[in-house]
């Protein structure tokens, strides 16, 4: 049986919108809400409001930085992880995690999703990517069935 608590990343765009951010903090909520570790880039955009969300719902969140400095995590990192890597980083915000939930973005959290799919972790895609290989879901309670039932198997493990 596992013994350490589930963590997912939480990936997509650095700069987004009202209706991303919104759909960031609620996918933040539900991470908690499953008694998850929200890992993500622990800057701002998704990465922020998702962390937010997780916070609002007495969850953990843990930060992988593309710098050197701990002071560049959003306000809502409980643990910042600086690599001074860049976007090298992403590989080990995908490794890290045990699930992860794609939202819309760019060619990082693309890379995420690729990183993912190479580590043999469930991408759960939030984001209408159509990556073969992911986990289309087309809301939050969708994804949160979805990610309840991988969390179900990683735990028999």
């Amino acid at each position: 049986m596992r013994k350490q608590r589930i963590t997912i990343s939480v990936i997509g765009g650095s700069s987004v919108g009202s209706k991303i951010e919104h759909l960031a903090e609620e996918t933040g909520k539900m991470i908690a809400g499953l008694g998850c570790i929200l890992l993500c880039g622990g800057l701002g955009g998704t990465m922020e409001a998702a962390a937010k969300g997780a916070q609002k719902a007495g969850g953990v969140t843990i930060g992988i930085l593309p710098g050197k400095e701990k002071d560049d995590a959003n306000p809502y990192i409980d643990i910042a992880l600086p690599t001074s890597i860049g976007y090298a980083r992403n590989a080990i915000v995908a490794c890290s995690a045990d699930i992860i939930v794609a939202l819309p973005g760019s060619y990082g959290t693309n890379s995420e999703i690729c990183y993912g799919l190479v580590y043999d972790r469930p991408v759960i895609d939030l984001g209408n990517w159509g990556i073969e290989g992911m986990i289309a879901a087309k809301d939050i309670p969708e994804a949160e069935a979805k990610i309840k039932k991988i969390i179900r198997k990683l735990m028999e493990q």
